[in-house]
């Protein structure tokens, strides 16, 4: 059963990651898993999340010693896709400098760009249209990422212009192509 992953963080971030696709399954049906970062927790209750949820204190609790298990290790041999979603602008930096200080950007430093990544920016329009913003988002499409673009709408601070998450119909479209996609390549 393949395995979706989504991870949580700053403004809800929704990662998903999937795993365990079988060649001859066209994909029908996904596994999910949440992953945390400690700012998204704001926006949630841990118990409204009907799947696994990780967070860096579970990274820590698991590892105390050099044989133990590595969680955003064995997060990424897990699974099959990643979603970024929103990938915010703090995020969006540390990706593209290759800071990983947490559980979500550990997984994706650990990531085989051999298997899909997907990420949703969301920002604030201004800090979309800094000149950092393009560069940062041309470094990750040049790892092999795929952007799912934002859009323009009134935003949560109240100002109306580009820089809101793709609609959620949007994402999951194209979740399904690029798995639809990567089920046929494994196939071959």
């Amino acid at each position: 059963m393949p395995h979706i992953w989504p991870i949580t963080g700053g403004v809800p971030h929704l990662t998903v990651l999937c795993s365990g696709l079988e060649p001859d399954s066209q994909c029908p049906k996904l596994e999910v898993a949440v992953v945390t970062t400690e700012r998204a927790r704001h926006f949630y209750s841990p118990q409204d999340i009907p799947v696994p949820l990780y967070s860096d204190a579970d990274e820590w609790e698991m590892w105390k010693c050099r044989s133990d298990p590595v969680l955003h290790i064995d997060l990424r041999r897990w699974a099959d896709l990643m979603l970024v979603a929103p990938l915010d602008a703090n995020t969006l930096g540390k990706v593209a400098s290759g800071i990983c200080d947490n559980l979500l950007t550990c997984v994706i430093r650990a990531w085989d760009c051999r298997k899909p990544l997907l990420f949703c920016p969301a920002m604030n329009t201004v800090m979309w249209e800094h000149p950092i913003t393009a560069q940062q988002l041309g470094q990750l499409k040049a790892f092999g990422y795929v952007e799912i673009p934002c859009v323009a709408k009134k935003l949560v601070c109240g100002d109306q212009g580009l820089g809101a998450m793709a609609e959620v119909g949007t994402i999951v479209d194209k979740v399904k192509e690029v798995l639809f996609q990567h089920c046929g390549s494994q196939q071959s």
